[in-house]
């Protein structure tokens, strides 16, 4: 009988490229390390768009705007199963026999993705020395409030014939000092997956699903004053969960999609203190989202006013 992976060890061994082809998806076209998929997250993608970078064993849904590694894929692939209840199908379908009856040679003997890729820090930076990045950010409505909280980080991937690729994002640490990077087309960490928490002067705990979430929440809520905790991943829940136990008063910001909606029930069966308030942004899918719509909606309203 087949040892059951746990969570740590199908981050560290199950490659995510493998993984969809033994749900019987093949990629549509591929550049690289990065295989592209019509997405199985979304009816009716007539392009793919979404992206496997093989190198970093990660994925990002171009039409959804977010990714993550195998675990998150699984949370959104089999929403809205519990936790458990993914892990429990991921090990189903790694170690289960191939939906498809051939596989090619190099996929037989190809290893299995790494625990850590072969990338190298070269620099940090503050905010403002990339235009691309400056970009990114001011379109995701957070520019300013980011200032101080978010870095440029400047980066490469190396395969194995010691071949470059060159990458640059926005950053923050998690609580491991790993930095969680974030641009236009790739969600990924350089380092150990971990939750980020920041210090605050109350006894009210807030929890977001993603740091730009936070960012989103903060900027309109600038004397919040509350102590934040960043999931970067919903496969971090399980300790996620017991931080919060310590806490009276706790606020979930998660994701209004099945995914994010079955977290919130199970923090609230499992911490009762912990209230859904997500309907501070209902109509939309994420805090970003709808600090996004609020923004454009306020430049309307600008535009309107001032033609008198």
């Amino acid at each position: 009988m087949a040892e059951i992976l746990t969570a740590s060890e199908i981050k560290n061994t199950v490659s995510l490229a493998e993984l969809l082809e033994r749900l019987g998806y093949r990629p549509a076209k591929r550049s690289g390390k990065e295989l592209f998929f019509l997405s199985m997250l979304r009816d009716s993608d007539s392009n793919p768009s979404l992206t496997i970078n093989e190198d970093l064993n990660v994925w990002y849904d171009h039409g959804l705007g977010m990714g993550g590694d195998v675990i998150d894929f699984g949370l959104r692939y089999w929403a809205p199963l519990s936790f458990p209840e993914v892990l429990a199908k991921i090990n189903e379908a790694w170690q289960g026999a191939p939906r498809f009856s051939r596989i090619s040679a190099e996929r037989k003997h190809r290893r299995h993705a790494v625990k850590l890729p072969r990338y190298r820090i070269e620099e940090v930076k503050e905010l403002g020395n990339n235009p691309v990045i400056t970009e990114y950010l001011q379109n995701r409505g957070i520019w300013e409030i980011a200032q101080g909280r978010l870095n440029e980080i400047y980066y490469f991937v190396e395969d194995e014939k010691k071949r470059r690729k060159y990458f640059f994002a926005a950053g923050w640490k998690n609580e491991l000092g790993a930095w969680e990077v974030r641009n236009k087309y790739f969600k990924g960490c350089l380092g150990h997956k971990a939750i980020t928490l920041i210090s605050g002067p109350s006894g009210k705990l807030s929890i977001f699903e993603g740091y730009l979430n936070y960012l989103s929440w903060l900027s309109l809520h600038p004397d919040g004053g509350a102590n934040v905790l960043v999931l970067n991943s919903l496969s971090l829940l399980p300790g996620a969960i017991r931080i919060a136990a310590d806490y009276g008063d706790i606020e979930l910001f998660l994701d209004r999609d099945e995914a994010g909606h079955t977290a919130s029930k199970a923090f609230i069966e499992a911490v009762p203190a912990a209230k859904d308030q997500s309907t501070a942004y209902a109509g939309h899918n994420d805090y970003n989202d709808f600090l996004i719509a609020q923004r454009r909606h306020s430049n309307r309203l600008f535009s309107t006013n001032s033609s008198f």
